[in-house]
Order: C-alpha cells, then structure tokens, then sequence
C-alpha cells in the first residue's frame, strides 16, 4: 500500500464525512465539487473534511485507485464510498442521503 493509500484509508477511518475535491470546502476550485459543499451543507454536516486533491498528485491519483472511481469530487459516509457530485445530488433529491447522514455515527 502507498503512503497515499495510507493517508486516504486513514482519513476516511477518522472522519465520518469525508469530501475529496478540487479547492477546499471553504473555496471549491470547480462546480462539481462546489456543489457537493452545498448539498452536504443542506442536509446539515457541520463537520466535512476536505481534502484537496489539487495539492497532491498522489492523492489525486490515489483516491481514483482507491475508490474505483475516475472522478473528483469523491464522498464517503462512514467509511463507504457513497459517489461523485451527480450521485450526491440524485440521493440529496430522492431523501436517501439525508436517511444515511441521519444514522447515529
């Protein structure tokens, strides 16, 4: 396992809403991932930890190895890869997302 596997199987053991995306929570640097902040914001996370992809090429790279998954932005609940920005808003608008972020951590 890479030092980048690490760090990301790490992060994503230690914090129960974890957002890799492009720019920071705080100032997205693309719409997918601004949209991601805004939908998990709606459903009232206060605690989401950001990881800026765009700080890292490994990271980058390694959460797309990771996850399986070629896109960024990349949301995991509780330790499970959830999806991308478009899953995101399609369980945001069916009520699923908010029935998962509700369960007790």
């Amino acid at each position: 396992m890479s030092e980048a596997e690490k760090t990301i199987k790490d992060t994503i053991e230690r914090n129960r809403v974890v957002l890799f995306m492009k720019g920071t929570k705080n100032f997205p640097q693309c719409g997918f991932s601004a949209r991601a902040v805004e939908i998990l914001k709606r459903c009232g996370v206060a605690e989401i930890k950001d990881v800026n992809v765009l700080a890292d090429a490994a990271v980058r790279q390694g959460i797309k190895d990771f996850s399986n998954w070629p896109a960024i932005p990349q949301v995991y609940i509780d330790g499970k890869f959830v999806g991308g920005s478009d899953l995101l808003l399609e369980m945001y608008e069916s009520g699923e997302l908010q029935k998962i972020l509700q369960k007790p951590e």
